[in-house]
Parts: C-alpha cells; structure tokens; sequence
C-alpha cells in the first residue's frame, strides 16, 4: 500500500518557458484548425498579444519537470501497473508564447478501492505566469493495479 504520509508533499516548483514553434506542433497534431493558434498575426487580430496556449497543452509542459517521474519514485509505484485514471483543469488566465510558466505540483490525495486492489494518487499543480498570476489548476489522478 501506498503511504497516506505523502498526501501534501510537494516538490520543488520549476520553469517552463512556452514556444510558438511547440504551439504550433501542438495544434497541428490536435487537428486544431483556428489561425488564431497558428498564426501571430490572426491571433492579435482576435486581441491576444501572441499565440494563447490551449489548456491542454499545460499538461505537457508538465512533463517537462526536472524528474517527470519524481512523485512515482517518491511513492514507489512500479510503472507497469499504472493506469491513467482521469485529468482535468480549472483555467483561470490566458498564457501565451513566450511566457514562463511556473509549475508547483503536490500529492493532494491518497486512497485506494477494493480492498486496496486499485490504489489512487491525486496530484495536483498550480501554474503562474512570470506575474505571479494563477493560470491554471491540473489535476490528474494515476491508478495503481495491484495483485
């Protein structure tokens, strides 16, 4: 079983500057078809300062932490019997290419389901902007199988 005394951790905070060539990567491979995540000059024309950052793309800035796999080392979870249990976001401000987000995750809860059969992590992270501005909360819950 999992150790509940985790439930609260947080790692350290770090930086992710975002950049239009990823944004629009990310568009293209979404199927994204509005200009206004693809193209500069479409995107000031609808009143952002540059391209916006869809809310899912936060998800993979997160993967860019300095150990993506910090909290699964921390709390012992074998890879091979992860699942991806649920994700999800509350948005607050629009980010931007060429802001640097700021990402401070933390282990908000713990439990597990039959019997401890299935065991869930519930982590949760913060991101800001280089103001110190909430942009977004992540949630993503992963699922550990165990025999």
């Amino acid at each position: 079983m999992i150790d509940r005394r985790h439930i609260g951790h947080t790692l350290p905070p770090f930086q992710v500057e975002v950049e239009k060539g990823r944004l629009r990567f990310f568009a293209k491979a979404t199927g994204q078809t509005d200009p206004v995540y693809i193209d500069e000059a479409a995107a000031r024309d609808a009143g952002h300062p540059g391209l916006p950052v869809p809310p899912t793309f936060l998800f993979c800035l997160e993967m860019e932490a300095p150990n993506p796999a910090a909290i699964r080392e921390l709390l012992g979870m074998d890879y091979r019997s992860l699942l991806h249990g649920e994700q999800g976001f509350s948005y607050h401000a629009m980010a931007y290419a060429g802001d640097t987000l700021t990402f401070q995750q933390r282990i908000d809860d713990i439990y597990d389901k039959k019997n401890g059969a299935l065991e869930f992590v519930v982590r949760k992270t913060r991101v800001s902007n280089q103001q110190g501005e909430l942009v977004a909360e992540l949630r993503c819950v992963t699922v550990v199988r165990n025999p």
